[in-house]
């Protein structure tokens, strides 16, 4: 990997197919080496801070083991009354997130630590959305569960899946929903020299 950062001037420290299907869309060239960070939440960490903290050591985790490369970090949470959804740990769990978030508005944020090549964060951003549920009946809840999707997803939803049936309305940035800010991601980027001001779409 350390030969491809000589021509990839960036990775992307996720696995997440999301966070890479988005940032192959805005003309910069990466790799993706995903980070071993834990996910855990520290006792009374608030959701803000847990996101961010996250994100950093995702980017500082990789960045460490590939010295001269820039790294992007980032972590999506789902918070509802001061509780992080994180991914279902099963159906019972899937279950529980879906009827807590059925008819009610809830908060996505992602945050995202831009690293340099010597390691420090070059931009730390953290961005939120907000997102309303349709009220679900329990069929709706039985079926969506029944197609796998909630199981990898902060919050038990894919809002550019089949989830999106089950979303009535997003407020701000729906890529932000998706896993990355784009727009700020991008600002980020061209402010570190990484993204041509030409070849970035909005």
């Amino acid at each position: 990997m350390e030969q491809q950062n000589a021509t990839h001037p960036l990775i992307l420290a996720s696995a997440s197919p999301r966070r890479r299907e988005l940032l192959q869309g805005v003309g910069v060239a990466f790799v993706v080496i995903p980070s071993d960070t834990p996910e855990t939440p520290r006792p009374g960490e608030l959701p803000q801070a847990y996101a961010l903290r996250v994100a950093e050591e995702k980017a500082r985790n990789v960045a460490r083991k590939h010295p001269g490369a820039w790294v992007l970090g980032a972590d999506t949470i789902v918070e509802i009354d001061g509780e992080v959804l994180g991914k279902p740990r099963d159906e019972a769990d899937g279950r529980r997130m879906l009827r807590r978030l059925s008819g009610r508005t809830h908060q996505v944020m992602t945050a995202f630590v831009l690293c340099d090549g010597v390691g420090q964060a070059h931009t730390r951003r953290i961005v939120t959305s907000r997102v309303t549920f349709t009220p679900l009946t329990e069929a709706q809840i039985r079926a969506y569960l029944a197609t796998g999707e909630p199981f990898d997803k902060a919050g038990a939803y894919a809002v550019q899946g089949v989830g999106a049936s089950l979303v009535e309305c997003v407020e701000g940035s729906y890529t932000n929903v998706v896993g990355l800010p784009m727009d700020e991601v991008q600002d980020a980027l061209r402010a570190a020299g990484l993204l041509d001001p030409q070849e970035a779409r909005k």
